[in-house]
């Protein structure tokens, strides 16, 4: 099991940028895969990036360039640096962790932080 913490969600206008934080309570090498996730009201959720336990990443080609998945090993803390923001960035951001117990996938998910981003 894995409890998680996102942060960081804010109202900020399009070109600007925010860091969302998800601390983690057990150490990022125990977990497979984290990611970040957004949904907007109506939309399926999606997800944004991912970074494996061995530090790989992807990214949903709508924030290629943009946003940057990165991890803080010695802080359980997996962030999110989001650069020139658009509207229709605004959603949920999630944090969401992937651990294999008992020989199977489980996920976890934190309660999510609110981004606004305005024209």
């Amino acid at each position: 099991q894995v409890q998680l913490v996102e942060s960081g969600g804010a109202l900020v206008q399009a070109g600007g940028s925010l860091r969302l934080s998800c601390a983690a309570s057990r150490s990022l090498f125990s977990i497979m895969r984290m990611g970040w996730y957004r949904q907007a009201p109506g939309k399926q959720r999606e997800l944004v990036a991912v970074i494996t336990s061995g530090g790989n990443t992807n990214y949903a080609d709508s924030v290629k360039g943009r946003f940057t998945i990165s991890r803080d090993i010695a802080k359980n803390t997996v962030y999110l640096q989001m650069n020139s923001l658009k509207p229709e960035d605004t959603a949920v951001y999630y944090c969401n962790a992937r651990l294999v117990e008992n020989s199977a996938f489980n996920e976890y998910w934190g309660q999510g932080t609110q981004v606004t981003v305005s024209s």
